[in-house]
């Protein structure tokens, strides 16, 4: 059993790989052809361990992202199994697949729910996550600017994203960055909501992807009462664990505006629905899912050692 690490991973997976992936995963698990494991933690003595996983049949392969938590710091590691035979295929460094995945399914998100048009991109939070959210959505959306708003972001980060994404890039406040993005990612750690909902333009498209946590949250009441709808990756999961849907007034987010991902992916539900659908703001909300890690995983697999193991053969 090979293992394989970040640098591995960096080297044969692109972003546009882990999209095309994470279609074909989400469109399994919405005909019923794949399953997911919800997230478990357990914790003590100030240490936590979480695992999540997914049987994906379509694609080979079986397994689980394991993690622990000590100091708000992660320690990943992934396994998957043959989906045919049981056998262990690989281990994994997680940090890369984490980083491509999360933004790959927001990418297919704003694919399929951000306005045709969408130009600039409200960034809350320049860290790892950030930055492959900003790459990935300037290279599929045509965005043509970046607003960012991170207060421990120096004085030189705008230049570098402007580099990696081949766009202007300033830092701006909240509100006002939000008030004029088509785009809206929040990928922070935020325990209270970022920005005030009633700022949001009509029509953007929303990402929340910071907190997976019931107790936190990055976005307010009066951004979840305007969206027309919250598309989540699984419903069970993310009704449990993301404190946005968790610590949300009812009124402002009843059940039935929650959709899922798989559903969109599919095409069994369109959140812009009405004839004035263009002003209509979207939220999509995210946690992480077995799904996701155990996919990406898998095409990593067969692309370094799966192809060597047929050579072999």
């Amino acid at each position: 059993m090979q293992h394989i690490t970040d640098a591995m991973i960096d080297a044969h997976v692109t972003p546009e790989d882990a999209r095309q992936v994470m279609e074909a995963a989400f469109s399994s698990f919405g005909r019923g052809e794949a399953a997911m494991q919800e997230r478990v933690r357990t914790e003590a003595g100030g240490v936590k361990l979480s695992t999540l996983g997914a049987v994906i049949p379509q694609q080979g392969v079986a397994g689980a992202k394991v993690y622990t938590t000590i100091n708000g710091q992660f320690s990943f590691v992934i396994l998957i199994f043959s989906a045919e035979d049981g056998r262990p295929l690989a281990s994994f460094d997680a940090g890369a697949i984490t980083r491509l995945r999360t933004a790959a399914c927001t990418t297919l998100a704003a694919q399929r729910l951000a306005r045709p048009g969408a130009r600039t991109l409200a960034l809350f939070g320049a860290g790892t996550q950030g930055v492959q959210h900003a790459q990935q959505l300037s290279a599929t959306l045509g965005l043509e600017r970046i607003l960012v708003s991170d207060p421990h972001a120096d004085a030189g980060m705008p230049a570098r994203l402007s580099a990696l994404c081949g766009i202007p890039v300033v830092l701006a406040e909240p509100d006002a960055a939000v008030a004029e993005a088509d785009v809206i990612v929040t990928a922070s750690r935020a325990t209270t909501p970022l920005f005030a909902g009633t700022s949001i333009r009509p029509g953007a498209f929303v990402a929340a992807i910071g907190s997976s946590l019931p107790h936190t949250r990055e976005l307010d009441d009066a951004a979840l009462r305007r969206a027309a709808a919250v598309v989540v990756e699984w419903r069970p999961q993310s009704t449990r664990e993301a404190g946005d849907i968790v610590l949300a007034d009812p009124e402002a987010l009843p059940a039935q505006k929650i959709v899922e991902l798989a559903d969109v992916v599919l095409g069994k539900v369109s959140p812009r629905q009405r004839e004035d659908s263009e002003g209509d703001i979207v939220i999509y909300k995210s946690v992480g899912v077995g799904l996701e890690d155990v996919a990406l995983a898998g095409l990593a697999w067969s692309r370094i050692a799966g192809g060597a193991e047929r050579r072999a053969a």
